[in-house]
């Protein structure tokens, strides 16, 4: 059922997104580094390799240098258009055609680099690549402002893979655990809500049971 939501709200946001689509092509081509696309190997479901295509917004070598994969909110390599795309989250539409060729969903948890996905909690990685990945998820909804959590910490690597993880770990266990359809329309609803109000939808009502964040994101919460 997920996925025949999946493949016809995709062709429907396709649609209605494509004037955006189109503008943003174009301003890329004319700009920074002329790259309009950023196509990325992930970890997608069943451990299995995907290609996933954003927007492109950093410089082309940026995986080599700095952070690595973890991305700061003043993050240098980011370049200045690409910085508006990253806040309005423009520059993860592109992968609605991911979601439209099987290879993610619009919910389910976020698909990682081999890197980041070794990350996770050793005992919960089967269970979070047991289904598709999605372009929006738990993790990414209560994670929307985690560039600006990484820029605060001491060491970035270190907390994304030592709190961050460990807790997105959990939030996209518990969304398998929990999955139905009408968690899946209750997250399209809060994503939509989290990139347009900044606010977190049904927190205190259909998700008041997901696991308590650990004291280290207690501000941020």
């Amino acid at each position: 059922m997920q996925r025949f939501f999946d493949v016809i709200f995709s062709i429907i946001a396709i649609l209605f997104f494509s004037p955006i689509l189109l503008l943003t092509c174009i301003v890329l081509r004319l700009t920074g580094e002329g790259e309009i696309f950023y196509i990325q190997k992930r970890v997608g479901r069943y451990r299995r390799s995907i290609e996933i295509i954003k927007f492109a917004t950093m410089l082309k070598n940026s995986p080599n240098v700095g952070t690595g994969t973890v991305t700061l909110a003043k993050d240098p390599r980011i370049l200045p258009f690409g910085r508006f795309l990253r806040k309005a989250k423009i520059n993860e539409l592109p992968q609605l055609f991911n979601v439209l060729w099987g290879d993610m969903s619009l919910i389910g948890p976020r698909p990682q680099t081999q890197r980041c996905f070794h990350a996770f909690p050793e005992n919960l990685r089967d269970q979070i690549v047991s289904v598709r990945p999605g372009l929006s998820g738990l993790g990414s909804i209560f994670f929307r402002n985690e560039e600006l959590m990484l820029n605060d910490a001491k060491n970035a690597n270190q907390f994304y893979d030592q709190i961050i993880m460990l807790y997105k770990g959990q939030l996209e266990a518990w969304y398998i655990s929990n999955r139905s359809v009408k968690l899946y329309f209750i997250l399209i609803l809060a994503t939509v809500t989290t990139v347009l109000f900044g606010k977190v939808m049904f927190r205190n009502t259909y998700l008041m049971n997901i696991p308590s964040y650990p004291n280290e994101l207690k501000e941020y919460f």
